[in-house]
């Protein structure tokens, strides 16, 4: 089940990526809503993270295209974040909280201009929104999992971005930072920005998102949660994971959801 949107603020379009000639991803058309917060969902090797970085521009496309604010890329990055994955990151490079945290500006400043009074004043701001500022100094390589989590938001909201794409972030954080951050960007979302996050506890998927992505190398679904999130979708989806299924269906009759065996 595909909803399109009019005015999409973003529109892939027979999207495909292929490693070695194996299609990751195939054929993908969506149109995603402005102001949602939307949850990437889909078993281990789908290709989520795939989808997140081909819209980025950090893989080549097979085929289709991609446009954001009806235009490509390349013409509205300034208004698009990135959060990648913690992994992908050299924690050890010898930066404060405070130096990651102003990165975020650099899109707005320009890469070899210095940051300027207001883009420190919108990093201290950003790093107290995650509340960090206790940790502004303190070097990368000494924060936690979770904290370094936090730096990596506080860095995409520094950047005071209109759409913003996270991979994975409530991934090795404890349930204070987990909570902490989903507040923050339903914040986001109530104030018009457009959050989409690869996610994978479906067990929160309608707590947290009110658009969901449903993926399995190819588009399984996309649309409101309380009409793809279904338990015949998620069977499409995942497949024979029949414990996972059978547990996010006590959860969707719980909260009201239709549902059907799935055997």
């Amino acid at each position: 089940m595909i909803v399109n949107v009019e005015n999409p603020i973003l529109e892939v379009h027979d999207l495909t990526v292929t490693y070695s000639r194996k299609p990751v991803l195939w054929g993908v058309d969506m149109t995603l809503p402005k102001g949602s917060l939307v949850g990437v969902i889909g078993p281990n090797g789908a290709g989520k993270s795939t989808l997140i970085k081909a819209i980025m521009g950090l893989i080549p496309l097979s085929s289709g295209w991609v446009e954001l604010f009806g235009s490509p890329l390349d013409d509205v990055r300034k208004k698009v974040s990135y959060v990648p994955q913690k992994e992908s990151v050299d924690w050890d490079f010898p930066a404060s909280v405070r130096d990651v945290v102003v990165m975020g500006r650099y899109a707005k400043v320009g890469l070899f201009k210095r940051p300027r009074k207001a883009d420190y004043e919108a990093a201290d701001y950003a790093i107290a929104q995650v509340k960090m500022t206790e940790f502004a100094n303190r070097q990368i390589s000494q924060l936690s999992g979770g904290q370094q989590q936090r730096v990596f938001l506080a860095r995409a909201l520094a950047q005071n971005a209109d759409l913003y794409f996270m991979d994975e972030p409530f991934a090795g954080v404890d349930a204070a930072t987990e909570k902490a951050i989903i507040g923050i960007l339903k914040q986001m979302s109530a104030q018009g920005k457009t959050v989409i996050v690869v996610h994978h506890d479906l067990q929160t998927v309608t707590k947290y998102f009110d658009w969901v992505v449903q993926l399995n190398t190819r588009l399984v679904a996309s649309g409101p949660v309380e009409e793809v999130f279904t338990q015949e979708l998620l069977q499409e989806t995942y497949g024979g994971k029949l414990t996972i299924l059978s547990d996010v269906g006590n959860l969707l009759r719980k909260q009201g959801f239709p549902t059907r065996d799935v055997t």
